[in-house]
């Protein structure tokens, strides 16, 4: 993309209009959620609202990030949970470890160590995680049952929630049940209105008829099948009338003791880390490629949060989800961060009322939906996909943080994970920590003005600090090579690394492959799984794998099953520029003699959203590399992948050019391009006839490349060699010049 948004003042003037609307829809999103993190955290609602909008208001003009949106998070519900138990339930005291926090995090901005965020292994970050979504949704359960517990500790309380389940008050179940069902089949309605209002506020609208219907305002009894249940303000959220009546300020008197200071180091290492995990993952969404400075994002976030804990607001970091919105909303600049907030405390001001009539089991509704996410099996699945190794990680940390407290939890992963990263590598204790720090990894020029940068030893999670100084000795636009061959074992934070160290210089401009893993193996085809050159595991080759081999000889075609890091040319296509590949593999590749084009046909693994929001999908593609320019465009099936194009098109600028010339063919596809005068002609007559008798699929143009594919799953080799055939007819029908190069 030519296009690069303006920065400052400059790109407040341009760009102001995509950013206004985007923030709607932000804003929308995150009033429920910031209404339910902060009950979820034992404080009072308004401490989430404040905390949006200083996340929205304040934050903007500090940090370091370009698309992020920044205000509370349900990671950090937990914390906040510890901190009150530890601190005898008292909310000024929390406030007051919320403020220190802040300084804290403010001076690891000034000193650059946000660097050091990156030394947590992925799987005890994952771990964590659902850990923190294992305790939400216990938490929360209750409030949607309309049951109490009274166990603090997690697993008695999940017991509880299963014992009690026949105490259920069916009115508050009727609530929360209904919120549930919207947001697990909400992706699944195709209804364009219907998608204009985010899924959290859907499940605070349609609680609204039950609070009225069943007059939730005045204290009474109902009775349902002979038994009685209680009904009441008391299951409505309380907001005051007059904003400034919910504000706190902290109380440092309990400075000087350790529950105290625990808690202060529980906010700061969960909120930084959080903080620089989430920027980086918005990063890979940017559809400009913008790099976050991490450590003015420590500054930005750290200032936030003590002017929230300052008036009785949460801990302020980069969150996930609503920045997932802002970008698929088309927003160009940070300024759409300030709108959000500004449109939060417009919201306050004049919905204080409405605010009033929400059931608290609206919010648990959201909230054990979210707890869910984080701990469901499919992160597990995600775990072990990367390597059996890292799913060992996830659930040990898991467990220590259940049974411990988060802090614990963190170091208690991080050992756990050194001990078999030591076992794997087969060395003494002290030859293990020497392959670490003194790998000897080293740098060198080559005649040609390109790097080799040689890499050694145990290049795990705590050698990425020593990796990223060598990394960053070449210049940006370099061409370079890292070698793996000399490791004894790379673990998945530090392919991670690499992996995003190749897409930033390559954004750059500059050239980065990664070589020498040919010698190592792991338990897993996934392109970051943990690799060792010693073979515990077998290499598996799959039926389908012979098939494609099989056809590359018989055709005289390339094959090569390994995973290919070359996949930047995949950018190119609108469809890639915010949804990361994690991995291409199963490269088939050929020349077309007809047209004298190159193909290739691939199997491609790629990521739509991140973190919490994170969906990976499967696919099988074709590149055919054309000798001349055509149209940009992109053509698909209506209703076909709606959730997925309906983002490719609010990011592409592109427009619907309805072919209202062929009205059988418009009822069958949708077509974006960027402009009728070479769209229409481009698209004649006898390419509209083959496209009306073939089914679907997505064809995409990026003016010198088509990408072409059908389902979203790994096509079996007969599928390959269909989707060569009907490229090859396609290109026929096409109004290309014949022969030119």
């Amino acid at each position: 993309m030519n296009y690069m948004p303006a920065t400052g003042l400059k790109g407040l003037r341009e760009n102001w209009r995509n950013d206004l609307i985007a923030s709607i829809s932000v804003a929308l999103v995150a009033l429920p959620l910031a209404l339910g993190i902060a009950i979820a955290s034992g404080v009072e609602p308004m401490a989430g609202i404040l905390s949006c909008i200083i996340g929205g208001v304040v934050t903007t003009f500090f940090r370091g990030s370009h698309m992020a949106i920044n205000g509370p998070a349900a990671g950090l519900i937990a914390v906040v949970l510890g901190g009150l138990g530890a601190l005898d339930g008292n909310i000024n005291y929390v406030l007051a470890a919320i403020v220190v926090s802040g300084g804290l995090q403010v001076l690891q901005g000034i000193l650059k160590l946000g660097r050091y965020g990156r030394m947590l292994p992925s799987s005890v970050l994952q771990g964590i995680m659902a850990a923190i979504g294992l305790i939400i949704f216990t938490k929360q359960i209750h409030f949607a049952l309309g049951t109490e517990s009274s166990s603090d500790a997690i697993i008695a309380t999940l017991k509880e929630a299963v014992l009690k389940l026949p105490e259920a008050n069916p009115f508050i179940v009727a609530i929360s049940l209904s919120g549930i069902l919207l947001l697990v089949f909400y992706k699944k309605i195709n209804i364009r209105f219907f998608h204009l209002i985010p899924a959290p506020m859907w499940v605070l609208i349609i609680s609204l008829p039950f609070v009225f219907g069943f007059d939730f305002f005045t204290e009474q009894v109902r009775v349902l099948f002979g038994r009685e249940y209680n009904l009441g303000p008391e299951f409505l959220i309380k907001i005051p009338d007059n904003p400034i009546d919910a504000l706190l300020f902290p109380d440092f008197s309990r400075i000087n003791t350790v529950p105290f200071w625990t808690t202060v180091i529980s906010i700061n290492l969960i909120a930084s880390i959080q903080t620089l995990a989430m920027a980086r993952a918005v990063d890979k969404l940017d559809p400009y490629k913008r790099v976050t400075n991490l450590d003015k994002d420590l500054i930005g976030m750290g200032l936030s949060s003590m002017a929230a804990g300052a008036i009785g607001g949460l801990p302020i970091i980069t969150v996930i989800v609503r920045s997932t919105v802002n970008i698929q909303s088309n927003a160009k600049t940070k300024w759409s961060n300030m709108y959000h907030g500004l449109f939060l405390l417009v919201f306050v001001l004049i919905l204080a009322p409405v605010l009033q009539s929400i059931p608290l089991a609206a919010l648990a509704a959201i909230l054990v939906f979210t707890g869910f996410k984080l701990a469901s099996p499919k992160m597990f699945r995600l775990a072990y996909d990367q390597g059996v190794e890292q799913l060992l990680f996830m659930i040990s940390t898991l467990f220590i943080t259940l049974f411990t407290d988060l802090l614990t939890g963190i170091f208690g992963g991080i050992l756990v994970t050194l001990i078999l990263h030591m076992l794997l590598a087969k060395v003494g204790f002290g030859q293990f920590f020497k392959m670490i720090f003194r790998s000897g990894s080293r740098v060198y020029k080559r005649e040609d003005g390109s790097y080799d940068i040689k890499l050694k030893g145990v290049a795990n999670f705590l050698a990425v600090l020593e990796i990223n100084r060598l990394l960053e000795e070449v210049p940006e636009a370099s061409t370079m090579r890292i070698d793996l061959s000399k490791t004894r074992l790379v673990d998945l934070s530090m392919m991670e690394n690499i992996i995003e160290f190749k897409r930033v210089r390559d954004n750059m401009g500059g050239n980065v492959t990664i070589t020498g893993l040919n010698k190592h193996v792991s338990s897993s085809s996934h392109n970051r799984a943990l690799k060792l050159v010693v073979d515990p595991f077998r290499k598996r080759v799959t039926q389908r794998q012979i098939q494609l081999q099989k056809l590359a000889i018989q055709n005289k075609w390339s094959f090569e099953r390994e995973v290919d890091w070359n996949t930047s040319y995949l950018r190119n296509f609108r469809f890639f520029e915010s949804r990361p590949i994690e991995r291409k593999k199963n490269s088939l590749r050929g020349k077309d003699l007809t047209h004298n084009v190159e193909w290739e046909v691939a199997d491609i693994v790629f990521d739509e959203g991140a973190m919490l929001s994170l969906e990976i999908f499967h696919t099988t593609v074709q590149i055919i590399r054309l000798n001349q320019k055509i149209p940009m465009f992109s053509i698909e099936k209506e209703g076909l992948f709606d959730k997925i194009f309906d983002r490719v098109k609010a990011l592409s600028g592109f427009t619907e050019h309805g072919l209202q010339f062929y009205p059988k063919i418009s009822r069958k596809f949708i077509l974006m391009g960027e402009g009728d005068e070479t769209i229409i002609p481009f698209f004649n007559q006898d390419l509209i006839d083959f496209l009306d008798e073939h089914e679907i699929h997505h064809i995409e143009s990026n003016g010198e490349a088509l990408m072409i594919f059908k389902y979203l799953h790994i096509a079996p080799a007969d599928e390959v060699k269909n989707l060569l055939e009907y490229s090859s007819e396609l290109l026929s029908h096409m109004n290309l010049k014949e022969g030119q190069e």
